[in-house]
């Protein structure tokens, strides 16, 4: 497994980032960039940046971007639940990080009230729209550029990133995009199990949400020579079963996700020559129902 560069969180950034572009310090950047954590001008000058960097330097920028943005894709998705202790993990990358102390307003002193312009307004008149929006846009400008916190954001994105395992993220990413797992996980998935003629058992994990079922064969002898299992749909409105595919001995082991089960009745298993039947050979030696 590749271990995240451990120089995303060692140094301290510049006042701009424009300084630690020149220091070629572009790629460490890269958390702060895909955690929109920059101004437009700020967002530009990295992709211009980036754009013309040599090839090595650019990968290992867009590879952290990646990174950062899986991060977030996991941490963020509603149905999901991110693995134990996660969070945990996480907070334990973090560096201890003193408090950001952003500069004070003109005409302002810690502890002090705002000093009055000179010019007052009368009494209940609104502030001029122009001054308070140009307040707002400076205080966020202000924030997004202060190097304590993006050194913070920086370090929050790879402690994230570490405590996934690197590229474990997309492998989380994808393990919670897999089509077993979205059934097993579905909030309307159902289990029962049924027995198997000659031994051992069935059981199915149903979500209609997922319009899928997965089915696992537990101690099911292995089917005789010559012959393998085969799984088949049995459609409500009576009409000839569909095969879903073929399990000999070694697939008896895993987990099969059987989709499009809306118009089936049931599942059935039937036992068939090597390389399976047109249609099911009786008696089923197992059959689950599939409605609620």
């Amino acid at each position: 497994m590749n271990q995240p560069n451990s120089s995303r969180s060692s140094g301290m950034f510049a006042r701009d980032i424009a300084t630690d572009l020149a220091s070629g310090r572009a790629v460490e950047l890269a958390e702060v960039y895909a955690l929109d954590a920059v101004s437009t001008a700020e967002r530009a000058a990295i992709e211009d940046y980036i754009s013309a960097a040599p090839v090595p330097e650019r990968e290992a920028f867009d590879e952290r971007v990646r990174q950062a943005r899986e991060t977030l894709a996991v941490t963020f998705t509603a149905e999901e639940e991110p693995p134990a202790g996660l969070f945990d993990r996480i907070l334990a990358q973090l560096p201890a990080q003193p408090p950001v102390q952003l500069p004070a307003q003109p005409g302002t002193m810690p502890g002090s009230a705002p000093r009055v312009h000179e010019h007052a307004r009368e009494p209940g008149q609104a502030p001029p729209v122009s001054d308070e929006l140009g307040a707002a846009r400076a205080r966020r400008e202000e924030r997004r550029r202060a190097p304590g916190l993006r050194n913070w954001l920086v370090g929050v994105a790879a402690a994230a990133v570490i405590a996934l395992g690197g590229v474990g993220v997309g492998a989380y990413v994808a393990n919670q995009n897999d089509p077993l797992n979205q059934v097993l996980q579905a909030q309307d998935v159902r289990e029962a199990t049924v027995d198997v003629s000659g031994g051992g058992t069935a059981t199915v994990a149903i979500s209609s949400s997922k319009d899928a079922v997965v089915v696992k064969m537990n101690g099911v002898p292995a089917p005789p020579a010559g012959k393998v299992y085969q799984m088949w749909l049995i459609p409500k409105d009576g009409s000839a079963p569909v095969s879903q595919g073929l399990m000999d001995a070694e697939a008896l082991s895993k987990p099969a996700v059987v989709k499009g089960i809306h118009s089936a009745a049931a599942l059935g298993i039937t036992v068939e020559p090597v390389g399976g039947s047109a249609s099911p050979t009786l008696p089923t030696v197992a059959a689950a129902p599939l409605g609620a």
